[in-house]
């Protein structure tokens, strides 16, 4: 029973992940092809963003890697993937401006934003023992189960946690994205604004599946070890 359990978690997550990964590039796709007002490419409206909050320290980069955009905090880089560096729809303002969205986040230091940057140390550590520490049990056994699913239980705690952290993170530079293109006119009509609300929607929901993942495996490893069941071997 257990076992058949670990395979509705695993195939349940998976999909949701597959789900919101399809869902982010049927919107990128179709919103890309919806022109907005300005005429300026993510590029420019990126600078415009920056400048307008002050922000002169951070440089603007294109990446030639679809949907790689991310703000680098520790460089003070802003990436844009080279689709939205020079396109002018409202799919790549969009992007662009919640980029901006962290760089503004992190010129007022917003406080999970420090949270998120300070955890990722940690959490890529956490990364690697959830990776690895399965295929060391199975093959060499050197570890009693119930010390296993504590470890594992633990490291998929951190990435819970991490996740649970983005979320107000990606939210807020969403939230600010669509107030600052709305309000320096470059997207002026209904159907561009909801474009964009669209796409950085879905965007969002990758975060959501990802912490509705991490939560559903550490409580797998956890719930045995807090009410005392048989470990699992």
């Amino acid at each position: 029973m257990s076992l058949i359990l670990f395979f509705i978690i695993f195939g349940g997550t998976m999909a949701l992940s597959l789900f919101a990964a399809a869902r982010v590039k049927s919107m990128y796709a179709k919103y890309s092809r919806v022109p907005a007002a300005s005429g300026d490419t993510g590029a420019e409206v990126a600078a415009q963003i920056l400048d307008r909050a002050g922000i002169h320290d951070v440089q603007i980069v294109e990446l030639d890697q679809m949907l790689g955009d991310h703000y680098d905090p520790i460089h003070k880089r802003l990436v844009l993937s080279s689709d939205n560096y020079h396109g002018t729809s409202c799919a790549a303002l969009g992007v662009s401006a919640h980029e901006c969205g962290h760089a503004i986040q992190h010129k007022i230091a917003y406080k999970p934003l420090q949270w998120r940057m300070a955890a990722v140390g940690v959490t890529n550590y956490a990364n690697q023992l959830v990776l690895w520490l399965p295929m060391i049990g199975l093959f060499t056994g050197l570890m009693a189960p119930r010390t296993a699913y504590t470890f594992m239980a633990a490291g998929w705690g951190i990435i819970m946690l991490f996740n649970l952290i983005t979320l107000p993170v990606e939210f807020d530079a969403s939230r600010r994205a669509k107030q600052i293109l709305g309000g320096m006119g470059h997207v002026a009509t209904p159907d561009q604004m909801v474009a964009v609300r669209k796409v950085l929607d879905a965007a969002a929901w990758t975060y959501v599946a990802a912490f509705i993942t991490s939560l559903a495996y550490m409580l797998w490893y956890l719930l045995p070890l807090l009410l005392g069941g048989r470990s699992r071997d």
